[in-house]
């Protein structure tokens, strides 16, 4: 009973987080809720109810286990919820399938192209360009910080001492 008032109270915190936390992009945006004064009564009856909604065992009191079971179970909905409507923005021929081309659109997070850190250690003149001397210069300033004995050998404890590998 008691995982049934969790889910129950998740259902209605993941409601308002999946408009917090953004939706497939296909949605038309949605306007913020107009503000309006907030009655002191109001707010105290407001909180209580999401005091009662994570005491799960209703002894009056909320552990961190009974305040994070709340949260792992809504941030789950809440992925489910992301999961399902990005199936349903995908699936554009509603067959309830996905072929390969509609697993192809899938949006993707690629990284941003970023040459300034390289440039940075491999540009001797600042040019914005390196020559493959400037590039070698750049990097065999690291390896020569490495070979702290400067007998042109990056060994494997020397390694391990500057951090390159553990």
């Amino acid at each position: 009973m008691n995982s049934i008032r969790i889910v129950i109270s998740a259902i209605a915190v993941v409601s308002w987080a999946s408009g917090a936390m953004g939706q497939v992009a296909q949605r038309p945006p949605v306007a913020p809720p107009k503000a309006e004064p907030i009655p002191r009564s109001a707010f105290i009856a407001t909180m209580d109810a999401e005091f009662r909604g994570m005491d799960a065992d209703k002894n009056g009191i909320i552990t961190r286990k009974e305040i994070e079971d709340l949260q792992r179970v809504a941030s789950v909905l809440a992925a489910r919820q992301r999961n399902a409507e990005l199936f349903q923005a995908l699936d554009m021929d509603r067959n309830g399938q996905l072929t390969s081309a509609e697993f192809a659109a899938l949006p993707m997070n690629v990284a941003q192209p970023n040459a300034a850190p390289v440039l940075a250690q491999v540009d001797g003149n600042r040019d914005g360009q390196a020559t493959l001397i400037e590039y070698r210069a750049g990097k065999l300033v690291n390896f020569d910080r490495i070979d702290t004995d400067k007998d042109g050998v990056a060994t494997v404890a020397e390694m391990k001492a500057a951090g390159v590998i553990k």
